[in-house]
């Protein structure tokens, strides 16, 4: 066994592991492989230009566990264990009444096992064969003997069990006679288990444990090289043809972690191709088995292999259901990762396409993004449902603009609804633009919105999502398709950097729009987006469609997912690696509640508007300040409601239901000032005629 480095204690595997200028005695394992030089004793050379030696802290136990770091942790894990001992009182009070049964039983046995035990001993019958072999030496003295020393232990034997006996008659009489019948349970409770442990068998417990404990299969280094080298990865035996290791076999939360180095002319794409041979080789499962890419080698990736499979345990519901205000400007919880650490999307300056089969989990991922923004009254969202299922009918409390299914509807034909919108969108973004080129840098730095403008309604300048479930038929529905298309793809490239936010939900990731510019625009607009999130899907080569070129040959691979994830998928995009993320739940009713308190958060701050505060879609259709001029009449200034009410009935095609509320918002957003407005022994918040006339000449 070679002698293992005095840096860190020696683990399973520790014997493979050879420093060249040692020597070591031959090994009896399957395969020996000279790694790199023990850390210190030399510099590391590759191609010629020296490596930095980097310490291995993944060897390193915390000081603090995980899990009694912070006072959030340390509750999680009571309440585990809370739960655990709950679960456990529940069995066994179900399965008591079995266990009485069986102890009453093997307590009879075990009376019966005690008594002959007992006989035996006072017969001394283990002097049987002694005095047999005497008979057949024919030794009568030696026999004698035996049978003389035998007499005389079973008369003492005898003494000692008659007076137990007598002992234990007596103590029967006194407590028949004045032992109450809690004493009588209490022997029993005392007696019955003795009596039911000496009578059961070893193998046959009375009391079944209620959890199972979790068995993984224990890795080391031979495994890992047995697995590569079945795998046809490499040769043991082939000069230049070993697999070698990057770092020490360590423990990675739930899992095994090491990097590999495959041998020269091999690279991660191979590892890939044979990932389910690596699995067999491991003995365990593909699901269980993650290959990651290694910034500093092709040839050299990282191998984790989970004690189980992480992917089949749920995550639970969403922290959104907390509904507290969220911030767009910070990363939106998505779920946990296959090692259990949180997965969060920035949303802000990015795009982000979702892909999958049907039925499993796009709509339901997608719109926990959708969410998140929901929950910041600052984001204005536009939401649009080509299929017009019920998953996103809900949003219509929050939306700026919404349409879903493609069937018209009272709002108007759900198409021109979503091409006016995309027109609403590109004006709104080139306006954005040159405002922010021309704004003072001390207020605009570098000619980028920032939070600050976002959210100071002087600017209306709020960051927009726009949300797109099954955008794939906007490319198939007829002569308003390629000007709708034109417009994606515009919005695609240059709108997050304006603060619009693209959303998009797919099941078909190819073949859209023939083979002419509309399936050229359809291409060029999938392939635009920066984030991405796959889940599973038919082959390898759609899921290289749904994560973009290049995402297989970096081992990702959504076709391996199995059909029975169900919110499971690899996103790719939003940080430095590609996670396989199990996603939080929102239901049906964990969406209506999250929209209702989004929509009272924007209510609050004012912030309601289009469609979700009874207004209109299109600013062509109507021109706001000038249709709230034309109802003033003589009166020099207006409540809010006595406004609505006139707009609704002057202007009935425009303004019809719009609320008091929505009209307040609308003239904010345009700079008209709220102000008291005394009328019918009223004094409600309204505005004036003058700070009309002045916002439209500021316009």
């Amino acid at each position: 066994m070679a002698e293992p480095s005095p840096d860190r204690e020696a683990g399973p595997g520790a014997e493979l592991i050879r420093f060249p200028g040692r020597d070591a005695p031959a090994s009896d394992t399957s395969y020996e492989v000279a790694l790199d030089d023990e850390p210190g004793a030399a510099e590391p050379v590759h191609d010629g230009e020296a490596v930095a030696v980097l310490p291995d802290a993944a060897a390193r136990l915390p000081v603090i566990p995980a899990h009694l770091r912070t006072p959030a942790a340390i509750g999680s894990h009571l309440a585990a264990r809370g739960a655990d001992a709950v679960h456990g009182g529940a069995f066994h009070a179900v399965r008591s009444p079995r266990y009485l049964l069986l102890a009453l039983a093997w307590a009879v046995v075990g009376l019966w096992r005690v008594v002959t035990g007992l006989l035996g001993w006072w017969w001394v019958a283990e002097s049987g064969t002694l005095r047999s072999e005497a008979v057949i030496a024919g030794d009568s003295r030696e026999w004698l003997k035996l049978h003389q020393h035998a007499r005389n232990v079973r008369r003492d034997r005898g003494l000692v069990l008659l007076g137990g006996a007598a002992a234990l008659l007596l103590a029967v009489s006194l407590m028949a006679r004045y032992a109450p019948w809690w004493g009588w349970a209490l022997l029993a409770a005392a007696g019955v288990p003795l009596l039911a442990r000496a009578g059961r068998p070893e193998d046959r417990p009375i009391i079944t444990p209620s959890m199972t404990t979790p068995r993984f299969r224990v890795l080391n280094a031979d495994v890992v090289l047995r697995a590569y080298y079945a795998a046809g990865l490499g040769s043991p035996d082939r000069q230049g043809q070993q697999i070698g290791f990057g770092s020490p076999m360590s423990r990675d939360g739930d899992g095994s972690r090491v990097v590999i180095d495959l041998p020269y002319g091999r690279g991660l794409d191979d590892a890939v191709k044979a990932k389910s041979a690596i699995a067999s080789g491991l003995d365990v499962t593909v699901s269980q088995v993650f290959l990651h890419r290694d910034p500093t080698s092709h040839r050299r990736h990282v191998l984790w292999v989970a004690d189980r499979d992480p992917l089949a345990v749920p995550v639970g519901r969403t922290p959104l259901l907390a509904c507290k205000a969220a911030d767009i400007w910070k990363p939106a919880p998505l779920g946990l990762d296959e090692r259990g650490q949180p997965v969060t999307v920035p949303l802000m300056w990015n795009s982000v396409l979702v892909s999958a089969l049907p039925r499993s989990g796009k709509t339901f991922s997608a719109r926990l993004l959708a969410l998140f923004a929901a929950l910041d009254p600052f984001v204005t969202l536009d939401v649009f449902d080509f299929k017009g299922s019920p998953d996103w009918r809900k949003f219509a409390l929050v939306a700026h603009s919404c349409a879903f299914g493609l069937t018209p509807t009272r709002d108007g034909l759900p198409l021109q609804i979503f091409g006016d919108t995309l027109m609403d969108i590109k004006a709104d973004v080139q306006d954005r633009y040159e405002r922010l080129s021309q704004m003072d840098p001390r207020i605009c730095p570098e000619g980028k919105l920032t939070r600050e403008i976002a959210r100071d309604p002087r600017w209306q300048m709020p960051v927009r999502l726009l949300v797109m479930e099954e955008f794939q038929e906007i490319y198939d529905a007829g002569k308003d398709s390629l000007e709708a298309a034109r417009l994606l793809t515009y919005l695609i490239k240059v709108a997050p950097g304006a603060g619009v936010i693209l959303l998009a939900a797919t099941q078909r990731p190819s073949g859209v729009g023939g083979g002419g510019e509309l399936g050229q625009q359809f291409t060029s607009f999938r392939d635009n987006f920066a984030i991405r999130f796959g889940l599973r899907t038919s082959s390898w080569q759609v899921s290289e469609l749904c994560l973009g070129a290049g995402a297989y040959s970096e081992g990702l691979d959504t076709s391996a997912l199995l059909p029975e994830y169900k919110g499971v998928g690899i996103l790719r995009g939003a940080s430095d690696r590609s996670p396989t993320v199990r996603t939080y739940l929102a239901d049906g009713r964990d969406t209506e509640k999250i929209l209702i308190a989004a929509r009272r958060l924007r209510e609050q701050a004012g912030t309601l508007s289009g469609m979700a505060a009874g207004a209109g879609v299109s600013r062509d259709e109507r021109d706001v300040l000038a249709d709230v001029a034309a109802v003033f009449g003589a009166d020099g200034r207006l409540q809010w409601q006595p406004l609505a009410d006139r707009l609704a009935g002057q202007f009935p095609d425009r303004w019809a239901g719009v609320t008091a509320d929505a009209i307040s918002q609308q003239c904010r957003d345009l700079g008209v000032r709220s102000s008291q407005v005394w009328a019918s022994g009223r004094n409600l918040q309204g505005c004036t005629l003058a700070d009309v006339e002045a916002a439209r000449a500021r316009r």
